[in-house]
């Protein structure tokens, strides 16, 4: 029997995969990677997995996770990777760096464009976040605002799944803000929202149908009560990477970034990041003048996570007779 050949005369069988293969490989990866870190460390192995690795059809299929990008780590070379995911068609490229160039760089034009583009795309996400730009007239005055440009694009996002708009929107016809008020439908918006969460919270666990009556039971002793409607406590769901991102970089940098943004606030529900691109553009809690928030689905979701028992008339406060509005309970 024939010796091996030593392991310098063995041919590379990597070397041999065709490129279209190995793209292939890439483009699962891209779309299943838990971080960052997962994608970049295959990309820096060699010359080919880095060529191939910025092949647009990877960047195209770049999951969510796979951009979910430290806002330390934050630098020219990343806003070219993003840019780059981006021209590829990567929807949520395209809606995490609008995010960040329209909130926390301040290229107000090129955020809301980019946006834009995800949300012609169908990125829930994106939609939303463009109906809190129109609800607030954000990157402008206070005349600016479309409520019923909001409404639309909240509805649109709804329609999608999207929880947070679908909390908006029940909000909304409630109180006839941007739309003709209807109670019951936006009740009926709100339940929906409730489920949609449960759903999402049951879909993650790994826990078998069973064990769910225990984990109920464990949840109910957290306190936390986002389903208030269905008897039952569930933890908070887990902020997007473009939220997280805008929270990291604003706990860093604050909100002041240029002449006149002094004393500018952020959004007090902790999983949002968004900050105001103007002062006195978010809504106040008119109870306690302690909080504030960027949209009525902010407003409702912090209440039940932490609001409702902080919550207390300030004297001062009411003496001031400060502008806000009231506290929305679901």
């Amino acid at each position: 029997m024939a010796a091996e050949n030593p392991a310098g005369d063995r041919p590379d069988f990597f070397d041999g995969l065709p490129d279209d293969l190995v793209v292939s490989i890439l483009c699962k990866l891209s779309a299943s990677a838990a971080s960052p870190s997962d994608l970049v460390s295959v990309l820096i192995t060699c010359k080919r997995l880095h060529g191939l690795g910025t092949n647009p059809l990877v960047l195209s299929k770049a999951s969510a996770k796979s951009l979910a990008i430290r806002a330390k780590n934050w630098s020219e070379s990343t806003d070219r990777f993003f840019k780059r995911c981006a021209d590829a068609g990567n929807l949520e490229a395209r809606y995490i760096l609008g995010m960040i160039r329209f909130y926390c760089l301040q290229d107000r034009a090129s955020g809301a464009s980019l946006m834009a583009q995800a949300a012609m795309g169908s990125h829930a996400a994106a939609l939303y976040s463009l109906a809190v730009i129109q609800f607030n007239g954000s990157g402008g005055s206070k005349g600016d605002k479309d409520l019923r440009a909001g409404v639309a694009l909240c509805a649109r996002a709804a329609f999608l799944g999207h929880i947070d708009a679908l909390r908006e929107l029940g909000h909304c016809l409630q109180d006839g803000y941007g739309v003709r008020r209807n109670v019951a439908e936006g009740r009926r918006f709100l339940v929906q929202a409730n489920a949609r969460e449960l759903a999402a919270v049951l879909s993650a666990s790994s826990a078998p149908p069973s064990a769910w009556h225990h984990h109920h039971r464990h949840l109910l002793a957290s306190g936390c009560s986002l389903l208030s409607d269905f008897g039952c406590s569930l933890p908070a769901p887990e902020a997007h990477p473009a939220n997280r991102f805008m929270v990291q970089w604003f706990a860093s940098n604050g909100t002041g970034g240029g002449s006149g943004d002094e004393g500018l606030r952020l959004c007090s529900h902790r999983g949002c990041g968004r900050p105001e691109t103007r002062r006195q553009e978010f809504r106040r809690c008119s109870v306690c003048g302690a909080v504030n928030y960027c949209s009525r689905a902010c407003q409702a979701l912090h209440w039940k996570l932490a609001h409702k028992a902080e919550c207390a008339p300030t004297e001062r406060w009411l003496d001031a007779g400060g502008a806000g509005e009231a506290v929305v309970m679901d």
